[in-house]
């Protein structure tokens, strides 16, 4: 190559040392990818030495999926820099370039993977269930988003309930779909995805007794202390343990006294475990979280609702045992312990 007296090589000659065709030199010179040195007297177009190593690189990042203006942003760097194509370090326009690139694949990955196990469970399916577990997956984008879920649940939970503690709830509340995921978790959030978008009976879901009464400041003070309550009950879930008073239920009642601004008494634990035991309950949509969180053959992960059904058992096992009469649950248990004033 660049033989010729004036150091410019052709585009064929060019296209044959870069290992490409004629037409993609053309097309990325069109581009203003790989600028033209001169034209000959017939109007062919010359490169200049430095075209070879412009062209490879622009070859290698197109091979990594880059779009022609990525490719230019970064050649356009490069060139700024004042270093040849072939040795240049890495600057920021082919760093963004690739970690953007990188996110778009994961997103590909994510999306093929989703739909390998959606047709695993077609394929696997009988006959009689196929067309309604079609109905359920081909309503779920792909990649699934779990935008349908947020709107569920920002529409049951208080009015004016502040961004943050609405974000916390919904950062347990809300499953992420597995990156890589069994047929039974597709079909699980597929059925989640169908619950959020069904329409409601009535005019709007029945809220909880405890979102009318605690006000949007009690909400967030609510919503707080249940978190805290949740992950301890969940301890105990995931060794199995029976429901029963302890730190547990003891956080999950404050979490109410706190909200209500009342004291925490046998009367009021009575109270509170009957208007738990009335108030509507989602206990479909968290079996489902559950099976899409819980991998295949393992033991399933707690949830919000597991937990709450967990501590409501417990506290309605001990309402109905009953401590002492006129002291609060914490008080008769401090009376019992050594040291704290018998």
């Amino acid at each position: 190559m660049f033989t010729s007296n004036d150091g410019l090589c052709g585009i064929g000659e060019l296209a044959e040392g870069a290992g490409v065709t004629v037409k993609t030199v053309r097309f990325y010179s069109d581009r203003g990818l790989l600028p033209e040195a001169s034209r000959s007297a017939g109007g062919h177009r010359r490169y200049g030495p430095e075209a070879l190593d412009r062209l490879r690189m622009i070859r290698s990042l197109r091979a990594l999926g880059l779009g022609v203006p990525e490719v230019r942003r970064i050649l356009d760097e490069r060139h700024a820099d004042g270093t040849a194509a072939g040795g240049a370090r890495a600057g920021g326009a082919l760093e963004a370039a690739v970690a953007g690139r990188l996110r778009e694949v994961g997103s590909e990955l994510r999306a093929l993977r989703w739909r390998e196990a959606a047709l695993r469970l077609v394929q696997e399916s009988a006959p009689g269930e196929q067309a309604d577990r079609l109905r359920l997956i081909g309503a779920v984008s792909v990649p699934p988003s779990t935008a349908p879920l947020v709107r569920f649940w920002r529409g049951w939970l208080p009015a004016r309930m502040s961004a943050r503690s609405a974000g916390a709830f919904l950062d347990v509340a809300v499953p992420q779909p597995p990156d890589d995921p069994a047929p039974a978790q597709v079909l699980a959030f597929a059925r989640l995805n169908a619950l959020a978008l069904a329409p409601c009976p009535g005019a709007a879901r029945p809220q909880p007794e405890a979102h009318r009464s605690a006000g949007a400041r009690g909400a967030a003070v609510l919503y707080a202390g249940l978190a805290e309550a949740y992950e301890l009950a969940g301890a105990h879930l995931r060794r199995g343990r029976e429901p029963h008073p302890g730190d547990a239920l003891d956080g999950f009642v404050t979490a109410y006294t706190d909200a209500y601004g009342v004291r925490d008494t046998p009367g009021f634990r009575r109270r509170l475990a009957g208007q738990l035991a009335a108030d509507p309950r989602l206990d479909g949509y968290w079996e489902l979280v559950a099976e899409v969180n819980t991998a295949p053959g393992g033991r399933p992960e707690p949830t919000p609702g597991t937990a709450h059904d967990w501590l409501l058992a417990a506290l309605t096992a001990q309402t109905a045992v009953g401590p002492d009469q006129g002291t609060s649950p914490r008080q008769s248990k401090r009376r019992a312990s050594p040291g704290l004033g018998a």
